[in-house]
């Protein structure tokens, strides 16, 4: 441009729009600097005329560009390239290696990765695991509802009907709860965040497990929350250091999983969900119960809030990790009396909800092919959880338990191995590993990991995983 002709990128993959190929075009010149900030665009027509496209084409191409914030559009005068920096494009400049693993380091990793890299340490299903057809049926329904279905704001609790369905899917699990006792969140991490906001304050305590979900430190840090953390047994927390934790710090919260444990995929026995609950009881102490791994299983584990009645226990869910991630929408199931507040607070800090999402999961999960979609991954996931142990105890990667169902082996590494120095080692090969450390507010776990399965089936994965752990134990 500046007045020299425009030639269509070179490097735009076949099978691209042509105003996609425009529109790759001018972020092309504006990322190499031949188009700086202020610069004008050819109009319309000349830029047609030297592409040799329509003019609706480049009209059409150039209104993405201003949407997208990339170009203005000043009437009368024309097209200019934004006074703004084009936003880096992760793919190209690769992922920083140099960061500390950290709570935030894993989720950064694996969201940053996209569809090229390996993830075995992120938790959550490839999306060819996850039921396409089902989603883009409900797509397509949605696409046909009526203008306030797509257009208005849905009631603050939430889809009356997706609330029916999610009582009745507690009521198998022997959790009593009426619908108007449900309230919808965007996530299961918003239900907790939400349930943060109503219940402590800056400085109060919280108690997590030790290894626990590293979203739950980050979440807590950032509603400046003192964390405690108790140790994490094959069938729930270590109940005397609980009594002890809970006797010398007086936590207002207790954030754990009941059923298929994060990392550790590790079921909360009877034994200990009772005398968890007396000890909650002496101590006045209230407890998230986050079940978001709740269709993985084969047979239902005990669940703290069906012991409970959900007096002291809340219970929270999502369908991002069996139906879509895309789809965010969970729940909070909580007494009656709290129900009014966390609404308020609701539409305090949201106003509506997630409402094409709630549709769009309500329509998968009324569907029948949801149910066959989940004893297929069912199926397919204990499968793969056989050869991934297989492959792993081949390194010398031990599993700490056996895990009964879910997608989660949390392993040993070899003595003398840092889980830290192995995954950054992998990351220079495009895998993204989690290290023990991540999960442990006591960072007690140096050699231990989390492996996904359903992401660790690729030889590559191994491959690099051996190399990763010769560079580790050369550098101990």
């Amino acid at each position: 441009m500046h007045r020299r002709a425009v030639r269509m990128a070179d490097n735009v993959t076949v099978g691209t729009t042509r105003v996609a190929m425009v529109m790759n075009t001018i972020k092309q010149r504006i990322a190499g600097r031949s188009l700086t900030a202020g610069a004008k665009l050819p109009s319309v027509r000349a830029l047609a005329g030297s592409l040799k496209i329509s003019t609706s084409t480049v009209v059409e191409a150039y209104e993405r560009l201003v949407a997208e914030g990339a170009i203005l559009s000043r009437p009368g005068s024309g097209f200019y390239v934004a006074n703004q920096a084009a936003p880096f494009a992760l793919s190209e400049v690769g992922p920083r290696l140099d960061r500390e693993i950290d709570p935030f380091w894993v989720s950064r990793q694996s969201l940053e990765a996209g569809d090229i890299g390996l993830k075995p340490g992120c938790g959550w299903l490839p999306p060819c695991w996850l039921p396409e057809d089902g989603v883009r049926r409900a797509v397509r329904a949605l696409a046909r509802a009526d203008g306030p279905v797509l257009l208005a704001y849905g009631s603050p609790l939430g889809l009356p009907p997706l609330r029916q369905l999610i009582a009745r899917r507690m009521a198998d699990k022997g959790i009593g709860a009426s619908p108007d006792q449900i309230i919808l969140t965007e996530s299961g991490i918003q239900a907790i965040d939400l349930l943060c906001r109503f219940l402590i304050e800056p400085g109060d305590t919280v108690m997590v497990d030790d290894p626990c979900y590293f979203n739950f430190h980050a979440l807590l840090r950032a509603h400046r929350a003192k964390i405690v953390s108790v140790p994490y047994t094959p069938s729930g927390p270590d109940i005397d250091a609980f009594a002890r934790t809970v006797a010398e710090h007086r936590p207002k919260l207790y954030v754990t999983n009941s059923a298929l444990h994060n990392p550790t995929g590790a079921i909360l026995s009877p034994v200990t969900a009772h005398r968890v609950l007396k000890i909650a009881e002496q101590f006045d102490l209230t407890i998230i119960e986050d079940d978001i791994f709740a269709d993985f299983e084969h047979v239902t584990a005990p669940r703290l809030a069906a012991f409970d009645g959900l007096d002291r226990v809340i219970h929270i869910g999502s369908f991002s990790k069996t139906l879509s991630a895309s789809a965010r929408c969970g729940f909070i199931a909580a007494k009656p009396e709290w129900i009014g507040g966390l609404t308020d607070l609701k539409i305090a800090t949201s106003f509506g909800g997630g409402r094409h999402a709630a549709q769009l999961v309500f329509s998968v999960l009324s569907d029948g092919s949801y149910r066959k979609h989940i004893e297929t991954l069912r199926s397919r996931l204990s499968k793969t959880m056989f050869d991934v142990s297989a492959r792993l105890k081949n390194l010398g990667i031990v599993p700490w338990l056996e895990p009964q169902a879910g997608m989660f082996l949390w392993c040993r590494l070899p003595d003398g191995i840092d889980a830290a120095d192995v995954a950054r080692a992998a990351l220079e090969r495009d895998v993204v590993l989690a290290p023990g450390n991540a999960f442990s507010l006591s960072q007690t776990a140096t050699d231990f990991m989390r492996f996904n399965v359903s992401q660790t089936e690729d030889p590559k994965v191994f491959e690099v995983l051996c190399e990763a752990m010769q560079a580790a134990r050369g550098k101990a």
